[in-house]
């Protein structure tokens, strides 16, 4: 099994190998170009998204720079996905957003682990060189889930449809659908039902302050 494959799938790999490397200085690059090219440049800028995170085309993915992550292949966005500024996807292994994924500014997605003993985690001579030896685990956020703002999400987490992470959670354990979780580390606080409903289009429509049954 090659390396890329190793990291992907969640096995123990070599951060060092040379396909990973080449593969990381793209990422990296093309984040950095991405976050260079002025707002005004629309068409480059998207094309750079684009050749960043693949899975976007044709997606309508709404992505506001500035933007960091490792790879961006490992990327998998569903259609109408929304990223703040400032977001940070470290995609060791698959980040997934399903449909409708909204994410707050200042948000960490960081799928890398590594060993809890320092002597497993430590850069050391191994028979094919020196390196460390690291693993990964998926994020995936379900269909309509809103991540707030500066929430951090862990590797191995999976967020349920239309579940609210809260602004600063720090997210150790899966999420139920339909939940709000906030705290560190992140609990569920309650679960949303129709006392959250705020009757969007006559609220607009009439001026009235957006106010849910359960905030009256």
């Amino acid at each position: 099994m090659k390396e890329w494959e190793r990291m992907t799938s969640g096995r123990l790999y070599n951060p060092a190998d040379p396909q990973i490397d080449k593969c990381h200085i793209r990422g990296l690059s093309l984040c950095d170009r991405f976050n260079r090219t002025p707002f005004s440049r629309e068409r480059k800028k998207q094309r750079l998204l684009e050749r960043l995170i693949p899975s976007c085309v044709g997606k309508d993915l709404g992505l506001f720079a500035p933007f960091y992550c490792e790879y961006g292949v490992n990327i998998l966005v569903g259609k109408d996905c929304f990223i703040n500024y400032n977001c940070v996807f470290l995609d060791i292994a698959p980040i997934t957003l399903e449909d409708g994924v909204m994410v707050g500014a200042n948000v960490t997605l960081a799928t890398p682990l590594h060993p809890y003993l320092a002597d497993e985690r430590m850069i050391k001579e191994y028979p094919d060189g020196v390196h460390d030896l690291e693993y990964a685990a998926p994020i995936t956020l379900k269909k309509n889930c809103w991540i707030s703002s500066n929430a951090t999400i862990s590797g191995g987490v999976t967020v349920g449809e239309n579940s609210i992470v809260a602004a600063g959670a720090v997210v150790l354990h899966d999420v139920p659908p339909n939940s709000i979780v906030g705290g560190v580390p992140a609990r569920v606080i309650r679960t949303i039902d129709e006392a959250d409903r705020i009757d969007v289009w006559n609220a607009y429509r009439t001026d009235r302050f957006p106010v849910s049954e359960r905030n009256r």
